[in-house]
């Protein structure tokens, strides 16, 4: 005998009871979130090993090799904000994906270009894509783990890997272009960004906190152009001087564009970076720690490797091997961050992770063209990057705490753009200094006149950020 055939009520019902596909487990999150931030910090540096490779394959210019970082890290900073929004707004997952989508097929065109501009183009787009994909990680790291302190392990594990793939981008860079070419320092991510796409569509929840308005185009170009004029303007003074045209014209119009972008923010109605925010302590002060350290530590692996290969001789692999100790220093003070937060505040490690950073790069201004490796590189390189990591980590948590939850990715992307934005403008001042100290020589005692002198300034930045960091930045109530 055969049933009764179930009406359309009865089969609603019995397919509601069905299990729900699953949030992934927190660590598969992580592991992520944490590879995407991964491939977005190692692009900042795994092209200065290969600089000068880059220079010979395809007849760079000195600002040419400026420009090849510095075309990612303006685009990076500069639509970051938008990112951060756009996650926001219509989904962190789908923004993860759009944003990791356009980083790896920008990898593939640069490493297959054939002229200087398309390099330069390509490292803008890949800047874009992760301006997109960064502030994607946060926010879903953040959103997947309850607040406390498997919140802050999770944090300090995605500050970690993210210092790490910035630390270990001279070792990647020196293997690649040795064993292969310099177009492998691009090409790399194609497939490793295959693989974590497939993975985050499959196994990423998408989620959203913000209801549905429109994104603020005019803002981000604005604050983009803004940036990269002004850091082209500082680059002229080099060959110029500060009072030539050919620099107060692109400076101006830099400084124009910026104040054309507050103005915006402030009258319209959906602005990419809300004043008002900024008028919240934790974020506010937080940022502005982010952009001076961010000044000056992002600065480091650049002129490292400079100084490694046209200073001190050694090849790219050798370039990438001497600055390992310091990769494995920033992982260290990623992870020690956390636990250091529990028993001391976040305001006294960032202080004090700012201070072991300040005296690694007191001590590298002292550099000689002849030095040992232990003295010039391996013991100021880990004080370095330490104090990078152990900084870090406590600033982001702080930005981030003072932040309501529909502006996590807003607040996400702004701690991004505050680091890279101050580091390049950071690099496009101290490479300025460094050349004018050089003179146009290429001897290896003029070059370390150069890179010392741009250390020299780096420490007066992060002493400059310590006085900040102790005075602004909030206080915990066990503090008062």
């Amino acid at each position: 005998m055969t049933g009764m055939p179930e009406s359309a009520d009865t089969a609603v019902a019995r397919t509601s009871l069905l299990p729900p596909r699953g949030a992934p487990p927190t660590w598969l999150v992580v592991a992520l979130t944490c590879a995407g931030q991964f491939l977005v910090v190692l692009d900042v540096s795994v092209v200065n090993v290969a600089l000068p490779s880059m220079r010979t394959g395809l007849g760079l210019s000195e600002q040419g090799l400026q420009w090849v970082v510095n075309a990612y890290s303006i685009a990076f900073a500069g639509f970051m904000l938008l990112g951060g929004r756009a996650g926001d707004l219509y989904g962190r997952k789908r923004m993860f994906l759009v944003g990791l989508g356009l980083f790896t097929l920008a990898s593939l065109a640069g490493g297959l270009a054939q002229d200087d501009w398309q390099l330069l183009v390509a490292r803008a787009v890949q800047g874009l894509g992760a301006a997109v994909l960064a502030p994607s990680t946060l926010t879903i790291l953040t959103s997947s783990v309850p607040e406390g302190a498997a919140r802050a392990r999770a944090i300090g594990t995605w500050t970690a890997v993210g210092a790490g793939g910035g630390a270990a981008g001279g070792l990647v860079g020196g293997l690649l272009v040795e064993a292969l070419s310099w177009r492998w320092v691009l090409l790399i991510n194609v497939p490793v960004g295959a693989v974590v796409l497939c993975a985050a569509v499959w196994f990423l929840v998408e989620g959203r906190a913000g209801d549905g308005r429109r994104l603020d185009l005019p803002g981000a170009l604005c604050v983009t152009a803004g940036l990269g004029t002004l850091a082209y303007g500082i680059s002229q003074t080099e060959a110029a001087g500060w009072t030539a045209p050919a620099t107060l014209l692109p400076l101006l119009a830099g400084l124009a564009l910026l104040a054309l972008f507050l103005a915006v923010e402030a009258r319209t109605a959906h602005a990419l970076m809300p004043l008002a925010l900024l008028r919240l302590r934790s974020v506010s002060s937080a940022n502005v720690a982010m952009f001076l350290c961010g000044s000056a530590m992002f600065c480091m692996w650049f002129f490292m490797t400079l100084y490694a290969q046209n200073a001190l001789g050694y090849t790219p692999l050798e370039a990438g091997l001497a600055l390992v100790p310091s990769s494995l220093a920033v992982i260290l003070g990623s992870k020690l961050a956390p636990r250091l937060m529990r028993k001391l505040s976040p305001r006294r490690v960032a202080v004090l992770g700012t201070l072991v950073a300040l005296a690694g790069f007191g001590w590298q201004s002292t550099m000689t063209p002849d030095g040992a490796y232990v003295t010039v590189i391996m013991v100021p390189g880990i004080l370095m990057m330490l104090g990078a990591g152990l900084a870090a980590t406590p600033l982001a948590a702080l930005a981030i705490s003072g932040a309501a939850p529909g502006e996590a990715g807003l607040v996400s992307g702004l701690v991004n753009t505050s680091r890279t934005m101050g580091g390049s403008l950071g690099l496009a001042v101290l490479s300025t200094l460094a050349a004018a100290r050089t003179a146009g020589s290429t001897t290896p005692a003029a070059l370390t006149e150069g890179y010392a002198l741009a250390f020299r300034v780096g420490t007066g930045v992060l002493a400059v950020g310590v006085l900040l960091m102790w005075a602004w930045l909030p206080r915990t109530a066990r503090e008062r």
